[in-house]
């Protein structure tokens, strides 16, 4: 059932994973075994040939190409996270760097890095040489099942790279991988870490002693709190006992486990094994520990998500604590700058909207991914971003840069500060929220789709839709786009609006499935009406009457 133990059965052999890695080879002309570039990065898995040292070797020399076009003088940085395939993936990257002259460092004894933590570096190494820029690699498929892998590039902005960037570095691996990557230049990793231009540097310094200018810790120590922290047997793990001890914590790690299989994890809503800090599935075991500490968070395996827990709250929504956070700090920053906007993806809670009018900062509302963000963060003309999947980062308290990617270490300590201010749960907080902007009721559905009919959804038009009405409303409207700077920007799918509510519709570009999105303004019966008639809706653009009915069932 969701929530039990992971059965011994479903854990994986990290060694068949690695020697996967190693041995089996993408087919040429195969779409689902080349390169493909997501919202963040390349993902895939060594058992079915979408993640090898094939597709390493040959991104890591689109990446390198790249470098030398843009006069990228200065390191790059290199981190991974804990899943099984990571290390190796990082040493193939490092064999390819080298063998391009690349400046690399790598975290101190081959430790792992959060993805915030590379982010913080680029911008840290950039501010202080900016004739001689850095970038950065990120080795992580999130939160994704323990048989996956992922590689993503941070150019010199410190956060994803945008849609233009990854499509060049995605089509030159796959020009790469056509002719059998005879174009790569590489060094075995044993000669790489002989290279003068190879090295280790401790990222997690760096960001620890920086983190008191994003985090109020005085009064997080003063209010003497509990705290409790599950890692998720991930990257942020070796953080948090010298985060405690530099700030004078009151801060307990809950799971000190580090395995490659996560054999300790509790099962998420389709009884696959999932780091998914915003599961109450996968994170039962915190939820369980929440009378014990003043406020809990968890983190997936590279600490760019976050879980928040309290007594009263048990876990929230993430779109809930997005809005709580939206509010606070707006609150308790005074030097952000007044025109900062907020960002929030296409497809995160109304709620948010209603609390960004309230406070009087405009909103921008942009498709799902952290890159739409990324550059304003950096000029500090955004002063916060969030994703509905629980991603999220703000500027520091002087309304400087922070990081560039997604940083679930200080969403966590931001819910500490919260609740150190406040003298209160947050739950009390959201309460408050609700009081004052009205309440919204909000879903997230996974629905079983194959290759077709993700397809037939990624091809669909706001035309298609012929539907007049949703749960009982006109529909007012229903788009594929939001505006950008330059022009409208793909939202990967729809989005249908009422007057009371709205659904929108992805296909998942790593898993086979489609993302249902629903929000209704007026119940939860409501909600489930709109979830039912949207259902209905992309059942009929993709061919398949019977999609999501199981999980409409349980609702």
């Amino acid at each position: 059932m969701p929530g039990d133990p992971a059965p011994g059965s479903l854990l994986l052999n990290p060694l068949a994973l690695v020697a996967d890695y190693y041995e089996n080879q993408p087919e040429p002309g195969n779409p689902k075994q080349a390169v493909s570039f997501g919202t963040s990065g390349h993902r895939g898995r060594p058992v079915d040939g979408s993640f090898t040292e094939s597709h390493i070797l040959a991104i890591t020399q689109a990446i390198c190409e790249h470098r030398r076009r843009e006069n990228l003088g200065g390191p790059l940085f290199i981190g991974m996270d804990t899943h099984g395939v990571s290390l190796a993936a990082q040493r193939t990257a490092i064999g390819v760097l080298a063998g391009n002259g690349v400046e690399v460092r790598m975290q101190t004894g081959g430790g792992f890095s959060p993805t915030p933590v590379i982010s913080h570096a680029i911008l840290a190494w950039n501010r202080a040489h900016p004739e001689a820029l850095a970038d950065g690699i990120i080795i992580t498929p999130s939160h994704n099942p323990p048989e996956d892998g992922g590689f993503k590039y941070n150019p010199p902005y410190g956060g994803p790279a945008d849609s233009d960037l990854t499509k060049t570095i995605q089509d030159r691996a796959n020009e790469l991988l056509l002719h059998g990557n005879c174009g790569v230049r590489r060094l075995h990793y044993r000669q790489a870490l002989r290279c003068g231009t190879t090295g280790e540097l401790d990222f997690a310094a760096a960001y620890i002693e920086d983190l008191g200018s994003v985090i109020r810790f005085a009064l997080i120590k003063e209010s003497g709190i509990r705290i409790g922290v599950d890692p998720l047997g991930g990257a942020s793990l070796g953080f948090w006992d010298r985060i405690a001890v530099r700030y004078g914590l009151n801060l307990e790690v809950v799971n000190r486990a580090l395995d490659p299989t996560f054999g300790f994890m509790t099962l998420d809503h389709d009884l696959k094994i999932r780091m998914d800090c915003s599961s109450p599935f996968a994170m039962r075991n915190l939820v369980g520990l929440r009378e014990k500490y003043a406020v809990a968070f968890g983190n997936d395996p590279d600490a760019d998500r976050h879980g928040i827990v309290s007594p009263e709250g048990g876990l929230f929504d993430p779109n809930h604590f997005l809005a709580i956070a939206i509010h606070f700090l707006d609150a308790h920053r005074p030097q952000w700058p007044k025109a900062a906007w907020v960002g929030k993806t296409v497809v995160s809670s109304s709620l948010i909207d209603r609390v960004v009018g309230g406070i009087g900062r405009t909103l921008r509302e942009v498709p799902v991914g952290f890159k739409w963000f990324a550059k304003d963060l950096f000029k500090g003309t955004c002063c916060f971003g969030g994703e509905e999947s629980a991603g999220a980062s703000f500027l520091r308290q002087d309304g400087r840069v922070w990081t560039t990617d997604k940083d679930g270490l200080i969403m966590g300590l931001l819910a500490a500060e919260i609740t150190a201010v406040s003298g209160e749960d947050p739950a009390r907080y959201l309460r408050r929220l609700r009081d004052q902007y009205g309440q919204t009721w909000y879903r997230r559905l996974d629905g079983a789709a194959g290759e077709k009919e993700r397809n037939l959804l990624n091809r669909a038009k706001p035309a298609m839709v012929t539907e007049t009405s949703l749960a009982g409303d006109p529909v007012a409207g229903c788009i594929d786009a939001v505006p950008g700077e330059k022009k409208p920007e793909s939202i990967g799918g729809l989005k249908v609006s009422t007057k009371n509510g709205w659904f929108a519709a992805r296909p998942s570009g790593t898993e086979d499935i489609i993302k249902l999105y629903a929000e209704s303004y007026r119940s939860a019966e409501h909600l489930r009406q709109i979830a039912q008639d949207a259902a209905g809706i992309v059942g009929r653009l993709t061919g398949n009457s019977a999609f999501m009915r199981a999980e409409l069932a349980k609702m």
